[in-house]
């Protein structure tokens, strides 16, 4: 089922990164909203110090960085050294880049993932980001939700952007 969940939900990302433009990426949908900043040649996201809809409406920058960042932490913190922070994660810098890595990042996910014993996913072994002691098929869901959230959120802003003035 989590696999199944997985493939919809990355279909649905696929299909929103397709033909995917810097331009994009960089509008701002509204004046306020979670965004990506260049620094000295590197891309660092915001951090929401709210989660109020007054924070207003994120880029497509930031949401693909907001799915690199728990997909890379995830891996890190579940088959990894456990040392990966936000800060860590910056975004790729342009539409191609990012989808590149998305794509990579999904590779080694779902490698990482058929590599395990199916009692692997009732074990809290690998359950050590966002959350500890629970299955590691709650980490699993969870990150298929957010993997479909995020892929929505980047299909409303593409409408958006579509249809601006």
């Amino acid at each position: 089922m989590l696999d199944r969940q997985l493939g919809i939900a990355w279909q649905l990302l696929q299909y929103h990164l397709t033909d995917l433009t810097d331009d994009e990426c960089l509008w701002r949908p509204a004046e306020a909203g979670l965004h990506v900043v260049e620094r000295d040649g590197a891309w660092a996201a915001e951090w929401p110090e709210t989660e109020s809809y007054a924070a207003g409406p994120p880029s497509i920058a930031w949401l693909t960085w907001h799915i690199g960042f728990w997909w890379s932490s995830a891996l890190n913190h579940s088959f990894g050294d456990a040392t990966l922070g936000r800060a860590d994660v910056p975004w790729p810098g342009s539409a191609a880049r990012t989808v590149a890595w998305l794509e990579g990042l999904h590779d080694r996910w779902t490698a990482a993932l058929a590599a395990l014993p199916d009692e692997a996913f009732a074990s809290a072994e690998h359950t050590r980001w966002p959350f500890a002691d629970r299955p590691f098929a709650d980490l699993v869901g969870w990150l298929n939700l957010e993997l479909m959230k995020n892929a929505s959120e980047i299909g409303y802003a593409r409408f958006l952007y579509a249809v601006r003035r």
